[in-house]
């Protein structure tokens, strides 16, 4: 899977920005909302701010090249302040003609959990606590209710006779209920399929973690800790850059390689083969031939109307 690397821009528009500094004050004037106000109010005090520059800045869309670059060297310094690493930070933009899709073998999976571990280094997730943005459900054979799934297993050898295994993460919905919900418009969906988190809008009021069927959104409660010798110092601005303590987070098809025309670090990690990915616009990709030719199974909880984009099938 190649791909030529997005050039620096900002070309979206504009639409539907909320002024996170004075989102309190501004729905507090609304009748019946004042009660909201006064519950997200503490959220401003949680959430770390490092810098006026990072309080003051203009909403995602709004920022022109010239803004950004001065974010991302923000970012930087801060990174290298922080952890004694210069990362390379950068805003990747979604490429023209690509809709990002996910398929996971279940015949296939072993339940190691390798993919588990290798996003939370690839995405540079806090490691105490540590922040997993996949599960991995051991589910009983005969079954596809999520609820009757195990992910605290704790299996000396795997995979275990009688069961299968069911990895589960963000599906990048078509529909995602998470973005409606958000106040402030930190999160949205971009036209390559892939939902995003401005960590630097986020309030931290948790409606996108209550709105979401699939447990897929994190928050930090506390301030993540990375080892500096752990750091992965490829960073995107929406995708694995560090995040700070009250604000959410969750997968995003790791941004920061997929935008740049490589895989997800948890399909490269597979020791089975059990993921693909790939581009749904392109009928001769792998990820084309396999919704056409194979058995596709499921979009996790369908009924529930968000379309995923991430869809589970066997061998046969």
């Amino acid at each position: 899977m190649s791909s030529p690397e997005p050039t620096l821009h900002s070309d979206q528009p504009a639409t539907g920005s909320t002024d996170r500094r004075s989102f309190l004050r501004s729905t507090a004037a609304f009748a019946g909302l004042s009660a909201l106000a006064a519950s997200l109010a503490p959220l401003r005090e949680l959430k770390d701010f490092s810098s006026s520059e990072e309080f003051l800045q203009k909403y995602y869309k709004e920022l022109s090249p010239e803004e950004m670059k001065k974010v991302l060297l923000r970012i930087t310094d801060e990174v290298e302040h922080q952890y004694g690493i210069r990362p390379h930070v950068r805003d990747l933009k979604p490429m023209d003609g690509v809709e990002f899709v996910y398929a996971l073998n279940l015949t296939r999976c072993i339940g190691c959990r390798k993919c588990v571990h290798a996003c939370v280094a690839e995405n540079n997730q806090s490691r105490s606590p540590e922040i997993q943005y996949i599960r991995v459900l051991k589910m009983p054979h005969g079954s596809m209710d999520v609820e009757k799934g195990n992910h605290l297993y704790d299996d000396k050898e795997v995979p275990d006779k009688g069961f299968f295994y069911m990895p589960v993460q963000c599906q990048q919905c078509k529909n995602p209920p998470c973005v409606k919900v958000c106040p402030v418009n930190a999160t949205w969906q971009e036209k390559d399929g892939i939902t995003v988190i401005d960590y630097d809008w986020c309030i931290g009021c948790r409606y996108c973690e209550a709105a979401c069927p699939y447990w897929a959104r994190r928050f930090n409660f506390t301030k993540p800790e990375i080892p500096a010798d752990r750091l992965n110092p490829e960073m995107a601005y929406l995708g694995n850059r560090p995040r700070k303590q009250g604000v959410m987070e969750k997968c995003h098809f790791c941004i920061q390689r997929t935008r740049v025309g490589k895989y997800p670090a948890c399909l490269e990690v597979c020791p089975v083969g059990a993921r693909k990915f790939g581009n749904i616009l392109d009928p001769e990709s792998e990820i084309s031939y396999i919704l056409r030719t194979k058995r596709v199974f499921i979009q996790l909880k369908e009924e529930m109307g968000t379309s995923p984009r991430f869809f589970y099938y066997f061998d046969k």
